[in-house]
């Protein structure tokens, strides 16, 4: 029987993440501009060998498909079909991880645009849409939620409110710091971290704080140091493998190899990190090459 994903954080096991799924979707047919959550019904067979190629890498724990999976987000195609992207995505990850022990992840990433003044979203309209992905995901019999690649308080903090809203699942919150060492808002780790300690949210019960995605691997170290400083709550680290880059016919690639990547592991672990993958440009080979580090 597989053992709580809260029994696992608190008794200090280290566990590893899967990788990337937008970018390694791209490179394997995914129209730039689609969204990956169309992929759940027009080529679900590749989105459940994307999980599978993950856990045979290593990872204890795979995200669902479920990035962009708020109503805001879908609104543009169809939001109506929030309860059953997000309950297909689930299924979907349960049937890759079929008769193992790997946790799966509700992902619910950024609404896509900004609450007042800086855009046009209510805090309110947030909220709920937000809360709707949380329910769907949480009925669907996700292990844990994480509430990922953050850059607003604002935002960040109504995702938050809106899953312990409907569910007392373990919830991780990570943010991703792409100015460096800061979101694109200008928040640090250690004003994330204050923010999500004061009285407001103290009720809320934050399992994990985290860093996913970001700049360099210097930068996103860097993040995590700071992180550490800022909290004793264990550490949910996804860095990305570099910046993208363009070849000449268009298409982008990471210039980080799996091996380079996983040379940081260990300092990862010193830093401490406790659950540990990667994002953007993060494939199955880089996953094992971390993996390999982590689990020996």
């Amino acid at each position: 029987m597989k053992e709580k994903f809260l029994d696992r954080i608190k008794s200090g096991d280290l566990l590893v993440s899967d990788g990337a799924t937008g970018t390694n979707l791209q490179a394997r047919g995914l129209d730039n501009g689609m969204p990956s959550e169309e992929w759940l019904f027009i080529n679900p067979d590749e989105i459940v060998k994307l999980h599978r190629d993950f856990i045979d890498a290593g990872a204890d724990i795979i995200l669902t498909n479920t990035f962009g999976g708020s109503a805001i987000r879908l609104k543009s195609s169809d939001d109506d079909r929030v309860e059953e992207v997000n309950k297909i995505a689930v299924e979907l990850a349960k049937k890759a991880a079929k008769d193992s022990n790997v946790y799966i992840a509700g992902s619910m990433g950024p609404s896509g645009g900004l609450i007042k003044p800086f855009g046009n979203l209510e805090v309110e309209e947030v909220f709920e849409s937000f809360k709707r992905q949380a329910k769907a995901l949480s009925e669907a019999g996700v292990d844990l939620i994480v509430v990922e690649t953050q850059f607003d308080l604002g935002e960040a903090g109504a995702a938050i409110k809106a899953v312990r809203a409907v569910s007392d699942l373990p919830l991780v919150c990570s943010f991703s710091y792409d100015r460096g060492t800061k979101t694109m808002m200008g928040v640090t780790a250690e004003q994330m971290v204050d923010h999500f300690s004061s009285k407001e949210f103290s009720d809320l019960d934050i399992l994990m704080f985290g860093v996913n995605c970001g700049k360099s691997l210097e930068d996103n170290l860097s993040v995590l140091v700071d992180l550490r400083k800022a909290t004793q709550l264990p550490l949910w680290f996804k860095p990305n493998a570099g910046l993208p880059e363009v070849n000449r016919d268009g298409t982008t690639f990471y210039k980080v190899i799996p091996n380079e990547m996983a040379s940081y592991v260990k300092k990862w672990i010193e830093v401490g990190a406790q659950v540990i993958g990667g994002c953007c440009g993060t494939t199955p080979e880089h996953l094992q090459a971390i993996a390999m580090t982590v689990k020996n």
